[in-house]
């Protein structure tokens, strides 16, 4: 299959099926489930088809695709992937194709349910796969009608507040995003080709440069942008709202994938368009990091509501993506390849966290919503002996919120002992209190096992309806399982993707960074 064909079809396949389920007859509902399920599997083995076509011993994009789409302002089709972007790829049409699997809760709208549901996945996978800072921008307001909808139509009891607050938050972000991309296109000849704008952003192309002014603003208004979807302290207060209010399927894509959009934004375009900004902000971005992983990890601490706990959750979880990236310590006494070493330990440690975290957290959400479509209600003061109830159920869960505790041997511990480790070439300091944030994970999250999970039969509400896990929902537990044990077994099966692109990487934003500040330096003397 050429390159065309494949990741078109990888991307508007979705989009395709939504269309096609127009045609059908509203009230056959359980076709249209079965329907949109076939389209989030053949996505699936696209996916794997590409896998399959990747080299990882390549750091340069590969099966790319550039065809003219808007002439007029230089605009183009242009796609590809490489080393960071081809886990993150395989990893959404996983969680997609188990979030439609968790979809059969939904009983309500199922027809406008399933194409907002098919439309949201074309966003994220177009997102993943442009080269072009325009499409990229296309796809990622994309993404912003469908979840606005899912969780304003199908959510919980404050479903319209959450949408719009979510709405508001992604939409500014959206902005300051589209002043940079201005602020690119006519500092470069009126471009919007990634890699172009990246090698102008580290001072390779003759006759075009990205002054560090321009860098430092530019970096600011990328980094907040996607710092709202990542979710960084302290712009992350539209998180738990959004995971509380939106349905079980929903809050899976929110957490396993929507948010690692945020930390590949980073990686893609902030650090490559501005390496003199990003090692200017190193170290705000470090703190922001260090502080989201401890105030997400005593807010989840301090919840009584399930949903919201494990929402917090994520918000510590993801400062260890920010912390690993931003931990950038080149220039400096102990020398530039060790400084280098440490970077690339953080920058994959980060990688490594976003694929663990889609998996552990969207397996949370799912096992939360398990137990809530049985007794309606998530307070965690209410709960108790499950385990006598449903053990399979409740051996699932642990394993799964095990893995998100981040114990040794599953998925968890890889990406946050790498982040840590980086992080103490850069500041001890920094690198103690990220450490703590695993300690305070486990408290909340042994906490939580102890009050959900352990102690006497529960005799809470809806006590009469529990009942044990039917095959659909076992299988979803058991697959978020089998791959979190997998990851945390054999990391290797997804550092081997991104080794070659992340070094390569890096090698290019330390020398841009060099470029631009020898360039200061000269205009000044």
């Amino acid at each position: 299959m050429d390159p065309l064909t494949l990741l078109t079809a990888i991307i508007f396949l979705p989009a395709a099926g939504a269309l096609a389920l127009v045609a059908f007859d509203r009230k056959a509902e359980e076709t249209m489930r079965y329907f949109a399920l076939a389209i989030t599997a053949a996505t699936f083995m696209l996916t794997l088809f590409l896998w399959r076509e990747f080299d990882s011993a390549k750091s340069e994009m590969q099966l790319v695709v550039n065809l003219p789409w808007i002439r007029q302002w230089n605009v183009n089709y242009y796609l590809g992937v490489d080393g960071i972007s081809m886990p993150l790829i395989l990893l959404t049409s996983l969680i997609c194709l188990l979030s439609m699997m968790a979809s059969w809760s939904i009983k309500k709208q199922v027809q406008g349910y399933l194409m907002l549901f098919l439309i949201l996945e074309t966003g994220i996978l177009g997102v993943f796969l442009s080269l072009d800072f325009f499409l990229f921008y296309v796809f990622w307001e994309v993404m912003l009608l469908p979840m606005y909808f899912l969780i304003g139509i199908w959510g919980g009891p404050r479903k319209e507040y959450a949408a719009i607050k979510f709405f508001l938050y992604t939409l500014a972000g959206g902005v300051l995003m589209l002043i940079a991309l201005l602020m690119f296109y006519f500092n470069s000849g009126r471009s919007f080709d990634l890699l172009h704008l990246a090698a102008i952003g580290q001072g390779k192309v003759e006759g075009f440069a990205f002054n560090p002014t321009v860098q430092i603003i530019a970096f600011i208004l990328l980094f907040i942008g996607f710092a709202i979807k990542l979710p960084a302290f302290p712009v992350h207060t539209w998180l738990p709202d959004a995971h509380v209010e939106a349905p079980t399927p929903i809050s899976m894509i929110l957490a396993g994938i929507l948010l690692k959009l945020g930390g590949y934004g980073i990686i893609r375009i902030a650090f490559p368009l501005c390496p003199f900004g990003a090692q200017y902000a190193a170290y705000a971005l470090v703190l922001i990091g260090a502080v989201s992983i401890i105030y997400g990890a005593f807010a989840a601490m301090a919840q009584t509501d399930f949903k919201r706990l494990v929402a917090y959750s994520s918000v510590s979880h993801m400062g260890y993506v920010l912390l690993g990236m931003a931990v950038w310590k080149i220039n400096e006494a102990n020398g530039a390849a060790v400084g280098r070493d440490y970077w690339l330990m953080g920058m994959n440690g980060a990688m490594f966290q976003m694929l663990a975290h889609g998996i552990s957290s969207a397996g949370m959400f799912f096992m939360v919503g398990v137990i809530y479509d049985r007794v309606h209600h998530r307070d965690l003061n209410k709960f108790g002996g499950l385990m006598q109830l449903m053990p399979d159920y409740s051996g699932l869960a642990v394993g799964i919120f095990f893995a998100g505790l981040g114990l040794p041997g599953l998925c968890g511990f890889i990406g946050e002992i790498f982040v840590v480790l980086s992080t103490w070439n850069y500041s001890k300091t920094l690198a103690i209190v990220a450490a703590s944030g695993v300690i305070l994970t486990a408290g909340y999250i042994l906490w939580t096992i102890q009050r959900v999970y352990l102690g006497p039969e529960y005799k809470g509400p809806h006590a009469e309806d529990i009942t044990p896990m039917n095959g659909r929902e076992k299988a979803i537990a058991w697959t978020l399982l089998i791959f979190a044990i997998v990851l945390g077994v054999y990391p290797e099966m997804m550092f081997k993707v991104m080794r070659s692109s992340m070094d390569a990487l890096i090698v290019s934003l330390d020398a841009g960074y060099q470029a631009v500040s020898a360039a200061v330096e000269t205009a000044q003397k």
